[in-house]
């Protein structure tokens, strides 16, 4: 049998003077060997296609992590300062927000990985809070600057998995220890979404839902990150493999 295609978000950067469509390879590779899927890049392009042109040529959508942040008109904003807020990518913002809804339309799986899991709520009604590295009623969700690239993966902290959900099902525990590498979290969580995990402080680091017929499954740590050294990472892809499947 043909392997389930995934439609994986790319964002807009520049390389050298030129603005590029671009997805770390990490998110590609992971998901490609531990769910064993197909994969095809979906450019942030609103001026040049739509997710309803893209949405029923593919079995599934993955939202990726990025550097960049949702821009906060579209959502209620909660917490943060102005200095907090960028760098943004309104294209991908417009993309990602968009096959959220048409896939859930059609009944398909969507996923999201950090940004992702940002952009799912927010697709669905939710709220983000901007100060989750700053607040002092929070952990730390991302280390200190000046770090190296990899010392940021390095910064955890152990979450704890709703006892039935899906995640802990799949992982066959109820406690993980995850990176955390991100500005932004959940405020308000979108009705429908089911919390799959918490921090201590209470954020919300992954969530599920059935939206119509629609499986949905967002984290917000990074198991894309070496997983070929991290059991759970590998558990956590192969899940999407079977939620593609139908399984």
């Amino acid at each position: 049998m043909a392997r389930p295609v995934l439609g994986v978000i790319a964002c807009q950067r520049m390389v050298g003077i030129e603005p590029a469509q671009t997805v770390i390879e990490r998110y590609i590779r992971s998901v490609m060997e531990y769910a064993d899927v197909a994969a095809l890049i979906i450019p942030s392009l609103p001026d040049l296609m739509t997710a309803a042109e893209v949405a029923p040529r593919l079995d599934g959508v993955l939202l990726t992590g990025s550097p960049s942040n949702i821009e906060t008109y579209r959502y209620q904003d909660e917490g943060g300062t102005k200095d907090e807020e960028g760098p943004f990518d309104p294209g991908r913002d417009e993309i990602a927000l968009s096959m959220v809804d048409r896939m859930t339309e059609q009944g398909k799986p969507v996923f999201g990985i950090c940004r992702g899991f940002q952009e799912i709520n927010v697709a669905l009604g939710g709220t983000l809070r901007r100060d989750v590295s700053a607040s002092d009623d929070l952990l730390r969700h991302h280390a200190p600057d000046g770090v190296s690239f990899n010392a940021m993966f390095d910064h955890i902290h152990p979450v704890h998995l709703a006892e039935g959900g899906m995640l802990a099902q799949a992982f066959g525990k109820q406690d993980l220890t995850v990176n955390s590498v991100h500005f932004q979290g959940v405020g308000q969580l979108a009705d429908g979404l089911s919390v799959e995990a918490t921090a201590p402080d209470g954020l919300v680091e992954a969530y599920s839902a059935r939206i119509g017929s629609a499986p949905v499954l967002a984290v917000q740590w990074h198991p894309e990150w070496h997983p070929e050294g991290n059991a759970d990472s590998q558990s956590f892809f192969r899940l999407l493999g079977r939620i593609l499947r139908g399984e």
